[in-house]
């Protein structure tokens, strides 16, 4: 009899199981971390003033649970903070914008994704993110815009070559 064909389905069994074992663990690892620093950040704040990085570095983290409105306490408190330098400001305004535009709070996205372009005027993610935050309150020529300004600054950017492309067919009517 044959055994060939059961050993290889084994083995491919086996291959199966080790990559997927493998990606579980890793996962497990990463969630760990993620979990370690949040306990860390919380306790720490809990007991004294932290930095301007200590906020950040927990918004971001509510922001990847989606705990938007404890993103932007964070956001905001980082703002305030004396120890932060002008320019990571424009990282923590464009991150504080994105907690809105998470919660489809477009008017304050945009407002904040302004502050990270005045912190650093060439702040590509800040103008990305302000094009679609246009695009989703319907300004068509306003998010057009932002993104012609994208290619100026990186004529390469694939997301504003795409949705720059996308508006100028919606503002040019066919033929």
């Amino acid at each position: 009899m044959d055994t060939g064909f059961p050993v290889l389905y084994l083995s491919l069994l086996l291959g199966i199981l080790a990559i997927a074992s493998f990606f579980l663990v890793r996962q497990i690892l990463r969630t760990r971390k993620v979990e370690n620093a949040l306990g860390r950040l919380q306790k720490k704040l809990s007991k004294e003033k932290g930095t301007a990085q200590d906020y950040f570095e927990l918004g971001s983290i509510y922001l990847n649970k989606r705990i938007y409105a404890q993103a932007i306490a964070q956001f905001q408190k980082a703002l305030k903070s004396d120890d932060l330098p002008e320019a990571e400001s424009a990282l923590v305004y464009n991150a504080l914008g994105y907690a809105y535009f998470a919660q489809e709070q477009y008017d304050l996205a945009i407002r904040q994704y302004k502050e990270a372009l005045k912190a650093d005027p060439g702040y590509i993610t800040a103008l990305n993110n302000m094009g679609h935050a246009y695009e989703r309150k319907q300004l068509t020529s306003s998010a057009l815009e932002a993104y012609e300004q994208v290619l100026t600054l990186d004529p390469n950017n694939t997301t504003a070559k795409r949705r720059a492309d996308s508006l100028r067919k919606r503002l040019v009517p066919s033929a």
